[in-house]
């Protein structure tokens, strides 16, 4: 870039974009329709299976009542029995993000989704590696533990972390990138490096709870989600098409709901293993955001004034 480039990207300004993240269970989508209704903005979600019809208790997805008018975005659009990867939320993500500052509004990124939060504001490059469904058909037939064993000899050699700049790690415990990182080692021998922009004026804000707390909250949500219908959600699903082993590869909820129905434990077993799964879950929610030494954390119990201070700062 010469030097009159980076003199005119000084003076372009950046769209302003807030997103609130944070554990499961801490209150992020009551936090956003507030911010929202305060500051002229509007929603997009960022949660894996959200994007799902008729995940909606199982997903823990906002209902139109606690929308209280404001609009929100990826909600409901893909079926459960295809796969909805990053790259699909990544283009209809900024697609609103534009359609949202079109309107002169704010958009509010809010969900506990890192890799999408990440990837749609730093407008992540993907591998140009085409799907290989030969590969893929091989591969999903695979429990995670042998793709994780399959992942770990294609990866072991130090000509790969050289060749991959020896930063592309992936959740090895998501069998879905698990799958996509076999299909392009397969393709190039090694994982090319990650590209990452900035094209957006970023207000982190990040909702925290104590362990304690959070942990009680995490187990009457289940059971509160299971009182109303969340078992009959699933059930549903299975009717309309989606398969066992696709309901137990979207994890939590609907994996330990599947087992229950398919008789591998009990009614309390499943609860059990869900709180103890989210749990985990919770706690590598936590370990993701703190890479990110942007956020500002505030307790969600605790007065608002700060947060709303930071806000007004930051749009004005």
């Amino acid at each position: 870039m010469n030097i009159l480039s980076r003199i005119k990207n000084l003076f372009i300004k950046k769209p302003k974009i807030i997103v609130v993240l944070g554990q499961t269970s801490t209150g992020k989508s009551d936090l956003a329709v507030e911010i929202a209704q305060k500051y002229n903005g509007e929603i997009i979600s960022a949660d894996s299976r959200q994007v799902y019809c008729g995940m909606d208790l199982g997903s823990g997805k906002i209902t139109t009542k606690e929308m209280q008018g404001v609009p929100h975005y990826l909600l409901d659009v893909a079926n459960p029995i295809e796969i909805f990867d990053v790259q699909k939320y990544q283009k209809l993500g900024t697609e609103a993000i534009y359609n949202i500052h079109h309107k002169n509004k704010t958009p509010i990124i809010c969900g506990g989704t890192g890799f999408y939060i990440d990837n749609l504001i730093y407008q992540t490059q993907f591998s140009s590696v085409k799907s290989n469904s030969e590969l893929r058909e091989k591969l999903e037939k695979k429990s995670l533990e042998e793709l994780q064993k399959l992942y770990k000899a294609k990866t072991s050699t130090m000509k790969f972390w050289i060749r991959s700049g020896m930063k592309n790690k992936i959740d090895i415990k998501n069998p879905v990138r698990i799958i996509r990182a076999l299909e392009i080692i397969e393709e190039l021998s090694y994982i090319p490096k990650i590209k990452k922009n900035n094209p957006y004026n970023i207000l982190f804000i990040g909702l925290t709870i104590p362990k304690k707390d959070l942990d009680r909250r995490i187990y009457k949500r289940i059971i509160d989600r299971l009182e109303i219908g969340m078992l009959s959600e699933t059930h549903a699903l299975l009717e309309n098409g989606v398969t066992h082993k696709r309901l137990q590869s979207l994890g939590l909820e609907y994996k330990f709901m599947s087992k229950h129905i398919l008789g591998e434990i009990s009614y309390e077993e499943m609860i059990d293993q869900l709180y103890r799964a989210t749990v985990q879950f919770a706690k590598r929610q936590k370990t993701w955001f703190k890479r990110n030494k942007n956020i500002h954390w505030f307790n969600s119990f605790e007065n608002r004034k700060n947060m709303h201070n930071l806000i007004n700062n930051f749009l004005k």
